[in-house]
């Protein structure tokens, strides 16, 4: 028997909400069936288990988010804006309502010593996509320094992902990154390939 979409979507929220939103990566099944108003059966024949829920929300989470880093590059108008837009679309997500104060795919990465398969295969997938977006912007802008250029931004933007779950520095804006990551974009030249 199949699960209804409106079923599937309570879960998806509901895991937005209690592990991403709320910031609760090991968060008991129990709380999300709870949020979502379902039963463990719903759950388990729905997705097979938590960590597939989990994954099949980071996979919602990732595909909104590359809406808004789409949409980001979209308004920029120079090469090197649409390089430095990643930092854009991360403020923009955050102000979002399902925005969190931090990255659900650094949470879930930090939450297991040793990941099971699908919840791994979920944060490579991001991360790969992070890392071949950026250096695909990269190209006209560094050229053959490109790639490194990619790596340096990525350690940015995950330090600024980073930050917001530090006391006293979450509302550090995503603007104090995109200021350091233009720095080493005007700078490329300086970086190792």
């Amino acid at each position: 028997m199949n699960t209804r979409d409106s079923t599937r979507t309570r879960l998806l929220d509901a895991t937005d909400e209690v592990v991403f939103a709320a910031g609760d990566a090991t968060a008991p099944v129990d709380r999300i069936l709870d949020r979502a108003g379902v039963s463990p059966a719903t759950l388990y024949r729905a997705y097979g288990s938590k960590e597939a829920l989990v994954a099949a929300a980071l996979e919602r989470r990732h595909g909104e988010w590359l809406e808004a880093w789409d949409a980001a590059v979209a308004r920029a108008g120079t090469d090197r804006d649409r390089l430095l837009a990643v930092f854009d679309a991360l403020e923009d997500f955050q102000a979002r309502p399902t925005g969190a104060r931090w990255c659900a795919f650094l949470g879930t990465a930090a939450a297991y010593a040793d990941p099971p398969p699908v919840l791994a295969a979920a944060v490579q997938q991001e991360t790969g996509t992070l890392r071949t977006r950026l250096r695909e912007l990269a190209g006209p802008v560094a050229g053959e320094r490109a790639a490194a250029l990619a790596d340096a931004l990525a350690l940015v933007y995950s330090g600024q992902l980073a930050m917001r779950l530090r006391a006293g520095a979450a509302d550090l804006p995503a603007s104090a990154a995109r200021a350091v990551a233009a720095t080493l974009v005007d700078h490329a030249e300086r970086l190792d390939g």
